[in-house]
């Protein structure tokens, strides 16, 4: 049983028009909007209106629209917001810092010096040998090779032992 029969959804109560939201786009399949605590001015959630609790389970047609919306809607919020730059983010899962599970892009407006911090290369992180990074990329091939996966979930392939 997935996180979303557990808990409420409060992007399913924004869709159904049963909580606030400043709507920047909507079409048959997505809605964006305003995020109520956001990064900087001009913070924006793009959301599927059908229940899709993470990435791993976003149909593939759905997130090529979700990410086609982002696209669209990124140079208008960077132009409003005056930002120098955009973070496009999807957590997706508790791991990942995912809160509200039901799928969802943030375009965040960026400025240097705004004091948000998504750094890549991870400090933290050490350079694995090449051998290493080589096996899991093989690994990865083979899981996408996988004659047994599902083609239409990609969570079969992701769960690689």
């Amino acid at each position: 049983m997935g996180t979303a029969a557990l808990t409420h959804c409060i992007f399913c109560d924004i869709i159904k028009g049963a909580a606030e939201v400043s709507v920047c786009y909507e079409d048959t399949e997505s809605i964006a909007f305003m995020d109520i605590q956001p990064v900087n001015a001009g913070h924006v959630l793009v959301v599927p209106r059908q229940h899709v609790e993470s990435f791993l389970d976003l149909p593939k047609r759905l997130g090529t629209h979700l990410f086609d919306v982002a696209m669209q809607l990124a140079p208008a919020i960077r132009k409003v917001s005056g930002a120098e730059g955009m973070n496009v983010i999807v957590s997706s899962g508790a791991a990942a810092g995912q809160d509200v599970y039901h799928f969802h892009i943030h375009l965040i407006p960026r400025r240097q010096g705004d004091g948000f911090d998504v750094r890549l290369p991870f400090a933290e992180s050490d350079m694995p040998d090449r051998t290493i990074l080589d096996m899991m990329a093989a690994r990865i091939i083979g899981a996408l090779r996988d004659p047994t996966r599902s083609q239409g979930t990609p969570r079969e392939a992701a769960a690689v032992p």
